[in-house]
């Protein structure tokens, strides 16, 4: 998930339905790799005005964007692991990692239990924010400016996501997945929380 509040938007729709899966998770040392590439985008307000109307998605769509954003936030954390500098967003990165790749496991496994296939909405803006949003990561330089760049984006991340993972939770008529991200709702404020104290701390 992310740059300067500009994330919001991105992970209002990917992340937000996919964090809330992924939140909710246990621990896990599996890193996520399988979206790394596709992962943040620095501009999310490219995805917010381009994210499809909540009102027309269908479970198949909501698995989709789900696993599109925990795949980007996985992938952001993954990259913070190895450039952040401070030891709070080091390990933020980490607990970022390990939680929503565990949230993907138990979003796909959920879509195969209820045998739907993940189908993102024909407009999903997702993937192209996600890249952008990984390269600006990429080239924001390794120290302060990639900490601060980092948690500001999954402050507005989570943010996002929270709201998404609201909308998905109203619309789905599935009371599995409609379970599963409310379930995951308090471990998404959680890490908003969390990230919130450790921007607090940054000058």
């Amino acid at each position: 998930m992310l740059m300067n509040g500009r994330i919001g938007k991105l992970a209002t729709l990917a992340i937000a339905a996919l964090a809330f899966s992924a939140c909710s998770k246990k621990d896990s040392s599996a890193v996520d790799t399988t979206a790394a590439s596709s992962t943040v985008t620095g501009d999310t307000s490219a995805m917010s005005t381009g994210a499809p109307p909540a009102a027309t998605w269908t479970d198949a769509n909501i698995f989709a964007l789900l696993d599109e954003a925990n795949a980007a936030d996985s992938a952001a954390g993954a990259l913070a692991v190895t450039k952040g500098t401070a030891a709070a967003v080091r390990d933020f990165g980490r607990r970022m990692t390990r939680d929503h790749h565990q949230l993907r496991v138990q979003g796909e496994a959920l879509a195969k239990k209820l045998n739907v296939t993940p189908s993102a909405p024909s407009d999903d803006p997702l993937p192209a924010a996600a890249q952008k949003e990984m390269d600006t990561l990429n080239s924001t330089a390794k120290g302060k400016d990639f900490d601060k760049a980092y948690i500001d984006s999954e402050v507005d991340a989570h943010k996002a996501v929270l709201d998404l993972a609201t909308k998905a939770a109203n619309i789905t008529q599935t009371a599995e997945l409609k379970a599963l991200i409310q379930k995951a709702a308090p471990v998404i404020q959680g890490h908003l929380t969390l990230a919130e104290s450790i921007q607090s701390k940054m000058k």
